[in-house]
């Protein structure tokens, strides 16, 4: 009998009765169970976080920063009640610890009160950073722990953009007030070098102006100590005016008291005397004028009267052959001229140096004459005005003295102007070189205005001035300047997805390892009857594989339509899967052939060291290098590798070198069942009395 007829005998089997039809049945369903519950239960567990429940503390108090309401923790708590991640519950700090030590809630978040002062410090003087305080607990769940940590390392990521976008955005606000204020700066360094310009303009006619005073002050110099000099003189003269009017007043006050009484007998006498003293100061006026006028007259003629008698006593005395018996008297005369002639000039200069003491005399000297006149005229009356009259010249006395205090302090006060007049002049030359300093200062500050001016609206032009649109983009770049920007052209959609690669020959291994449960993996019938080994190992693998097949259009089946599997490659994922399944049945069948019932203890120890070292979960470069080591050489490892480009896409090379180990164990597995089958068609008392039966 042919191999395909043995196989249809073995599953013909199953269907006399209700109980084989029944086993038939599960069999048939056991991988989907085993595949698609797994998957199921895995399918996105990421998406149904909004059902896990969790502890929000929001302590947050606020803050103030730039005159505006800082509420960052409201902001966040609002955030993640929206997110959809975690059933977000608000409450009390006590409650939320108590809820997660119980397993209430699987974890905690806590916005501390002082969270969103620290924020708005981030623009301040003493920036801080906030802290979000995270509570879990590994007893509760550590899977939830973990997805926490990457669900609050987004929170954290995203509080700190907000926080860095409110910081940029007030670089970028202070941005414009600097452009700004350096246009108005610009503009004020125009107005400062036209102001400079007319400052520059103004110095250079101070300097001028202050050339013209130097010669001014030299000229007061010199007239203040000529007017000096003449103080003195000045002082000089009306000090002796005031000695004789002391002296006058004091005979006079000596002959109130003496001549009074003679006064009343003598009025007419004192009448005439009083116009002869009148008469004598204006003669005595009279002279001074011609003193003044004649004095310059006189030593001149007086000179010229020297010289003319001393070129003659030069002529009969000095240069005659015979000298003159009158050369003595001669000579006397010639000194007397000469003495005469230094007299005269003396008076000359004496005049001419005094003139305004002799002016102020000639004064003294009309009101003298005035008062005699007067005094004649109320002579009748002296011994009525006597009293009076000696207070006038009381009062005159005292008039001159004050006459000669003042002119002696202004003989002093003109010392110190004269000294003032020079310190002036030398002061003045000071402030001229000065000035031409400062003009030429001036001048340097006008081209240094002109490029400080040029210099601010440059500086202003290269100032940037935002607009509120500009400013935000600009915010939203440098709040987080790095994106991650996914290029996965093969991303998996789900949870599930990407998990199929794994469950799937999984499920498929568990199928054919049940169905050698129940279906020998050699005909006992062809054993007995000496059929050819390589027909009983065929026998007993196309029956496991026809079950495979039907198991595998199940699974994919209710993975496509039920749960929504989507396969880049489904009818090369199905085809794939099939050969999967014959080369899982045919290593299966040669282990339970070989070893009998401690074959299926085999099956599972291989399958766990094809889980373990397949890389379906974590990358195997993870594990311990046992398993490193053991994922080459396995057929799993390559069937999860080839699954993953047909369902998720990508390069085929994993799937053809799958498809090749898997057809390399396939024949080597139905080879070595021959062996076993052959070796089966020979009793022993090992096989009459086995050691373990299952």
């Amino acid at each position: 009998m042919r191999s395909p007829e043995l196989a249809s005998l073995e599953l013909r089997r199953f269907g006399r009765g209700p109980l084989p039809r029944a086993a038939l049945v599960a069999l048939l369903v056991l991988p989907l169970l085993y595949g698609a519950l797994y998957l199921w239960s895995f399918w996105d567990p990421y998406g149904r976080l909004d059902r896990i429940p969790v502890a929000l503390v929001n302590a947050d108090e606020g803050a103030t920063a730039g005159g505006e309401r800082v509420t960052a923790g409201d902001d966040i708590a609002r955030g993640l009640r929206d997110s959809g991640t975690f059933d977000w519950r608000e409450v009390s700090a006590d409650e939320a610890r108590r809820g997660v030590e119980d397993g209430t809630y699987y974890l905690s978040l806590t916005l501390p009160a002082d969270f969103s002062r620290r924020i708005a410090s981030a623009s301040g003087d003493s920036p801080g950073a906030g802290a979000l305080q995270v509570r879990t607990n590994d007893a509760n769940n550590y899977i939830v722990g973990q997805i926490s940590r990457t669900v609050f390392g987004e929170v954290r990521r995203a509080a700190s953009t907000k926080t860095s976008r409110s910081f940029l955005d007030r670089i970028f606000v202070s941005f414009s007030g600097i452009h700004d204020e350096t246009v108005k700066a610009a503009k004020g360094a125009d107005d400062l070098n036209g102001g400079i310009g007319k400052a520059e303009k103004g110095s250079e006619d101070l300097a001028t102006g202050l050339k013209d005073a130097r010669k001014g002050s030299g000229k007061l110099s010199r007239g203040l100590k000529d007017l000096h000099e003449g103080a003195g003189d000045l002082a000089d003269g009306s000090r002796k005016v005031a000695d004789g009017t002391r002296l006058l007043a004091g005979k006079v006050n000596a002959v109130d008291a003496e001549v009074g009484p003679f006064l009343r007998e003598n009025e007419k006498s004192i009448g005439a005397t009083a116009r002869f003293v009148a008469d004598a100061a204006g003669g005595l006026r009279d002279d001074l004028g011609a003193l003044e006028e004649r004095a310059p007259a006189a030593a001149k003629d007086a000179r010229a009267a020297s010289g003319t008698l001393d070129d003659a006593y030069r002529t009969r005395c000095e240069d005659a052959a015979l000298p003159d018996p009158a050369c003595p008297d001669l000579e006397k005369a010639r000194d007397a001229a000469a003495g005469a002639a230094d007299v005269a000039d003396d008076v000359a200069a004496l005049v001419t140096d005094h003139q305004a003491g002799l002016k102020e005399l000639d004064t003294h000297l009309a009101a003298l004459q005035k008062q005699a006149r007067t005094l004649a005229g109320r002579a009748p009356h002296l011994s009525e005005d006597l009293d009076d009259a000696v207070t006038r010249i009381n009062r005159l006395n005292a008039g001159a003295g004050k006459v000669a205090a003042g002119a002696k302090k202004l003989d002093q006060g003109l010392g110190t102007a004269e000294t003032g007049a020079v310190d002036l002049d030398k002061g003045v030359g000071a402030l001229k070189t000065g000035a031409d300093d400062l003009n030429g200062g001036l001048y340097k500050l006008v081209d240094g205005s002109r490029e400080l001016a040029g210099g601010l609206h440059d500086g202003a032009g290269r100032i940037p001035d935002y607009d509120a649109r500009d400013r935000d983009r600009r915010t939203e770049v440098m709040a987080d300047p790095v994106r991650l920007v996914s290029a996965d052209p093969h991303k998996a959609p789900d949870y599930g997805t990407g998990f199929a690669p794994y469950f799937i020959p999984l499920s498929l291994w568990v199928g054919a390892m049940v169905a050698y449960m129940l279906i020998a993996p050699m005909n006992r019938r062809a054993l007995a009857a000496g059929a050819p080994a390589w027909r009983i190992a065929l026998a007993g693998w196309l029956p496991v594989v026809a079950i495979g097949v039907a198991q595998t259009v199940a699974l994919m089946s209710v993975l496509h339509w039920a749960l929504g599997l989507q396969m880049a490659r489904a009818a090369g994922t199905v085809g794939f899967l099939f050969l999967v399944t014959a080369c899982f049945a045919a290593i299966v069948q040669w282990l339970n052939a070989r070893f009998g019932a401690a074959g299926r203890i085999l099956v599972l120890a291989l399958l766990m060291l094809q889980l373990t070292s397949a890389g379906g979960t974590y990358p195997v470069q993870t594990s311990p290098g046992f398993f490193s080591a053991l994922h080459p050489f396995l057929p799993m490892s390559h069937v999860v590798a080839a699954l993953r480009r047909l369902i998720s896409g990508g390069g085929l090379e994993p799937v053809w070198l799958a498809c090749a180990v898997l057809a390399a164990f396939t024949a080597g597995a139905l080879a070595l069942t021959a062996l076993s089958a052959r070796r089966r068609q020979v009793w022993t008392l090992d096989r009459l009395h086995p050691e373990l039966s299952l």
